[in-house]
Order: C-alpha cells, then structure tokens, then sequence
C-alpha cells in the first residue's frame, strides 16, 4: 500500500479580509495537507476543519505560487515546506494569513 501524497497549496483571498502589505500583491492563505489542494479548497468552502480566513475570504487556488513545491512523504515534510512557501510569499510581499 502505498503511503498518501501530502501537498501545500496557495489560495487567494478577497480585500475584505484586511489591508495588503503591497497594494499590487494580493491576501493569501497558505496550508498542507493530504487531499488534492482542489479538494481542500472544498472543504474549506463547506467548513470542514476549515480555516474562517478561508471560509469567508477565499477566491481561487493560485497553483503557480505552489508549483515547485512538493509532493510530500510525511506530514512533516509539508509542515516544513508550508513554513518556507509562506516565509518566501511574505519576503516577495503577499499578505500571508495560515502558514504555521
């Protein structure tokens, strides 16, 4: 049996959730996990383990802020990538909200 395939996923969020740190660069929200990131866009969507940024603010998946990372053994090999995509969206000015 082979062992799940974890990812990290980028997902844009609308001006309502708060002030840009660079007006030309939007509000996203990064995570990891062990679905397709499709399907945790979903799931955030319906409220299912669903962060409220997302619930309320998400707009789209944004695959090309994602592209070159992953896919993942463990856990905790996404955990550590979702820390470094995020520190790099913040260091390129995206408001970043998730990424823990």
């Amino acid at each position: 049996m082979q062992s799940p395939a974890y990812s990290v996923y980028v997902i844009e969020l609308d001006d309502a959730v708060g002030p840009r740190v660079c007006p030309d660069k939007p509000a996203v929200y990064v995570g990891q996990t062990v679905v397709t990131p499709e399907e945790r866009f979903e799931q955030h969507r319906r409220g299912y383990r669903s962060s409220r940024i997302v619930r309320k603010h998400g707009v789209r998946l944004r695959p090309r802020l994602y592209r070159n990372f992953g896919p993942y053994e463990t856990r905790a090999e996404a955990e550590a990538a979702e820390l470094q995509l995020a520190r790099r969206l913040r260091n390129r000015g995206f408001t970043v909200y998730g990424g823990h």
